[in-house]
């Protein structure tokens, strides 16, 4: 009997052994899967720490020049053509929005091309420019990425450049299927976006880089922003029937629009109305001579000119004195293409530069962190999501280049 268990076990450990080796030489298949940061030393190496300096470089909007000027001189030492479109200084009324000591003297946008022709099938673009205040660049734990830019937009800029590398180094793209444009002044309008219309360039995609979770957006809301103005008669608190407050002519306002109602859609929801910015008066014991607000309205449904109109009425029922300033840049509810497969897909309530880019081609919104810590004090993302973002503007690329 003891001889007998001892063949049988024999027997099975040559058939256990033998099957294991004939697995191990057989071809595995490929599981896609997220993408582990330490499966990537090339991208460990060239992303995270491209990602590193832009965040490290203030780039608040209307003063850009030196994010630029970093960013030209690295795409020229990887062998990028590299063209500078100068933009002109932020409106005097966005000024307080900038950096303290802001230097406007040189804002441009970068197109950027691996190869001879300038003008390619696909493009890859997002902006440089970022809210205030500027925060630099930390490393928390578990490999969360800290800093102003870190998400919006740093994160797709970084990416973008590292997806054009890699899919040339593999040969999966020609050196002339993919150019690279980085605007300014997003945040604050579109004027850098608005600017590259004069490129005269046409292409069949482009892939626009905004904060979406890593799924395609289907599409956003659109926008409208405007100022309301009270004027009133300066004098002392201490009389106020010697003067006129232009603050109590503005808060009237402000109430009336609070209560209006503005289009919905099923798609995007409510139309919402923010009163961003409200400033007035001089002191409490002075009665204020100039009062504003300024108010943005994104839109869920209809147009610009339904809601400019809604917005006339409520106000002009209150005082007809009051003035109106409408902002240029105001759009309806934006359509973005989201038929990539192998996309969990979206619309996000925020505002993009899709709408500020002229032509007929197709348009993709798509890119690694989260809106909802954007502008933020703690605005960051998790290290892993870069490499999954490369991987997916990938897909997006030989997705665009194949149809």
């Amino acid at each position: 009997m003891l001889i007998i268990q001892w063949l049988v076990h024999c027997a099975l450990t040559f058939a256990t052994t033998t099957f294991s080796h004939y697995i191990q030489s057989q071809p595995r298949p490929q599981i896609e899967r997220p993408i582990r940061l330490e499966e990537s030393e090339l991208s460990k190496d060239s992303l995270f720490s491209l990602h590193q300096n832009l965040i490290n470089i203030e780039s608040i909007s209307g003063n850009e020049q030196t994010v630029g000027e970093f960013l030209e001189a690295y795409l020229k030492s990887h062998n990028y053509t590299v063209e500078r479109q100068y933009v002109d200084p932020l409106p005097t009324s966005l000024q307080d929005f900038r950096a303290e000591e802001p230097n406007q003297k040189q804002r441009f946008n970068l197109l950027a091309y691996p190869g001879e022709n300038r003008q390619t099938p696909v493009l890859l673009s997002s902006h440089l420019d970022t809210v205030p205040p500027h925060y630099g660049h930390e490393i928390h734990e578990h490999d969360q990425i800290w800093g102003r830019g870190s998400v919006d937009a740093k994160a797709a800029v970084s990416c973008m450049i590292q997806t054009s590398q890699e899919l040339l180094a593999s040969r999966q793209i020609s050196p002339n299927d993919v150019s690279l444009l980085f605007v300014v002044g997003e945040e604050t309008g579109g004027d850098g976006m608005r600017r590259a219309n004069d490129l005269q360039l046409k292409w069949e995609t482009v892939i626009f880089g905004e904060p979406t979770e890593l799924k395609l957006a289907s599409g956003h809301k659109g926008i409208l922003i405007f100022t309301v103005k009270a004027h009133g008669k300066a004098g002392h608190s201490g009389y106020p029937w010697l003067g006129q407050s232009a603050n109590h002519l503005l808060v009237p306002a402000l109430v009336a629009l609070q209560k209006l109602e503005f289009p919905s859609s099923q798609k995007y929801g409510n139309s919402t109305l923010n009163i961003g910015r409200i400033s007035g008066g001089v002191a409490a014991n002075v009665i204020a001579e100039e009062a504003r607000a300024e108010i943005g309205i994104r839109i869920a449904a209809g147009s610009p000119g339904i809601v400019k109109k809604l917005v006339s009425d409520a106000v002009k029922a209150v005082d007809e004195n009051l003035d109106l300033d409408f902002s240029e840049g105001s759009y309806p509810p934006v359509y973005i293409d989201s038929d990539v497969d192998g996309f969990e897909t979206t619309t996000v309530n925020y505002g993009t530069d899709i709408p500020n880019l002229n032509g007929k081609h197709k348009r993709y919104l798509y890119g690694p962190g989260s809106i909802l810590v954007a502008h933020s004090d703690h605005e960051h993302l998790k290290a892993s999501q870069l490499l999954i973002a490369v991987e997916g503007y990938k897909r997006l690329v030989r997705s665009a280049l194949k149809s």
